[in-house]
Order: C-alpha cells, then sequence, then structure tokens
C-alpha cells in the first residue's frame, strides 16, 4: 500500500557508506519519491526520505508552517546520514529541489540530484501571496501533473496561499545562496511541465557555482517525473551519477 510515511534504509554492500538524502515536493508526500528511494535503497546506498512539515496531513497544517520547518526536516535527516556515511548526498522534486539546493549551499554533499527543481513560479499571482493570503485561504491543486494513466502522487487538493508565500520566501532564499553551491549537479528536466517553468533553470544555470552541471531532458514525462514515463531513467542515472561521485563504480 502507498504511504505517506518517510522512508529510511540502513544500506548494504559496498555501498553501505554512501548516503542519499531524498525530498519530496511541495503539497506532496514522500509518495512521489518511494520508488527512487527503494531503487537506491536496493543499489545497496543508505537513504532517508523525511515526511516534511505541514505535509502528508491536510493542507490546513501546510498553511499554518513556515518554510524553515521544511528546511529542517530535511537537513535533519541528511544530518543523520552524515553521522554514520563516508558520503552524502541530496536528492530532491520540485521543491525538494530547492530544498536539496539550500542544503548543498550549507553543507559539504558529496552531489545534488533533482528533478524538475522549483525556484520561479509560472504563476505570476504568487508574488502577490503575502497580501492575497489574508483574503484568499486556498487555491486549487498543482499536484497530479504526471502523463501516465491513472498514476496519483497524494499531493494535497488544494494549495494554501499561505504556503506558498512561504515557498516564494524560500526560492528567494536560496537563489542568493546558489553561488555558495559547489557540488557536482546532475538535474532531470521534462520537456513539458506545468507547473514549474523554465525560468527556474535559467536562474539556476546563471547562478550556480557548481563547475558540473549535467541536464537530462526527459521527454516523455511531466512534472512528477519520478512517478511518470522516463521514473526508470531518474533512478539507473542517479544511481551511476551517486557511484560515480563517491567512487564506488
Amino acid at each position: 500500500m502507498t504511504t505517506v510515511q518517510p522512508f529510511r534504509s540502513g544500506g548494504h554492500g559496498s555501498l553501505s557508506r554512501v548516503g542519499v538524502a531524498v525530498c519530496h515536493g511541495f503539497t506532496g508526500s514522500p509518495i512521489s519519491m518511494r520508488a527512487w528511494s527503494e531503487h537506491l535503497a536496493e543499489q545497496g546506498f543508505a537513504v532517508n526520505m523525511p515526511l516534511l512539515a505541514g505535509h502528508g496531513t491536510t493542507w490546513q497544517d501546510l498553511s499554518k508552517t513556515p518554510w524553515e520547518h521544511w528546511y529542517r526536516d530535511f537537513e535533519a535527516a541528511y544530518l543523520e546520514l552524515a553521522a554514520r556515511c563516508d558520503t552524502v548526498f541530496v536528492a530532491g522534486m520540485s521543491m525538494g529541489g530547492a530544498l536539496s539546493l539550500r542544503l548543498a549551499a550549507h553543507h559539504l554533499v558529496a552531489g545534488i540530484a533533482v528533478v524538475n527543481p522549483g525556484l520561479t513560479f509560472s504563476d505570476n499571482r504568487a508574488k502577490y501571496s503575502g497580501f492575497l493570503k489574508h483574503i484568499i485561504k486556498s487555491v486549487p491543486a498543482i499536484g497530479d501533473d504526471i502523463k501516465l494513466p491513472g498514476v496519483t502522487e497524494g499531493a494535497y487538493t488544494r494549495t494554501p496561499v499561505a504556503a506558498v508565500h512561504e515557498l516564494s520566501q524560500l526560492f528567494t532564499d536560496t537563489i542568493a545562496l546558489l553561488p555558495q553551491v559547489t557540488a557536482p549537479i546532475l538535474i532531470f528536466r521534462s520537456t513539458v511541465d506545468h507547473v514549474v517553468p523554465d525560468s527556474s533553470m535559467d536562474v539556476i544555470q546563471a547562478n550556480i557555482g557548481s563547475a558540473e552541471i549535467s541536464v537530462v531532458s526527459l521527454g516523455n514525462s511531466y512534472h512528477v517525473a519520478t512517478m511518470d514515463n522516463d521514473a526508470q531513467q531518474i533512478f539507473e542515472q542517479s544511481s551511476e551519477f551517486f557511484r560515480r561521485h563517491s567512487h564506488a563504480l
């Protein structure tokens, strides 16, 4: 049964001391990242994927959660791995990509793998969310942007406007930190994404301090690519990336 619960794996074999901290997206839950996390665990990596504060319950809970709590939960998962692993990577989708980049600016991660990372909005109304949150409590959901029929990520049915304002603050904070991100980065980008605009990629590529940037185009998936037609490609190429940068090929 699909669950919103966190995922942890101790790792095994030659990769047991190589960790990957995995982060889900805004209004979503570990459901969207579970198959990826399980794949990494099967390979032998130690994996830690938290359920971020305000997620996996109700959108009303999310509306009362500051962005710093999302980051705190992901950082705690990373630090738990760092305490028992020699090498730790970060991986995230959408907002989880932003949190991964922010963490990489503050900690010496071995590498970053992100899927459709979000740092900008496709809806211009987001810039007014700090004002609108006092008038409108929620707007229609942004979840389930998946090309593969019959697949759901189990995201909230409404998006709280107060949380959009928090997300915008996270984006602003993270963009300012991008020059401090120097770890190798692997970015998976769907050619059709109805949630995160191309400007997010432009911001990353223009500002990130990483010397090694690889961008992989996903031609048969929408935003939630980790549950879409190109999921296996993400799983396999990210595993190879982690192995290569941990010298565990």
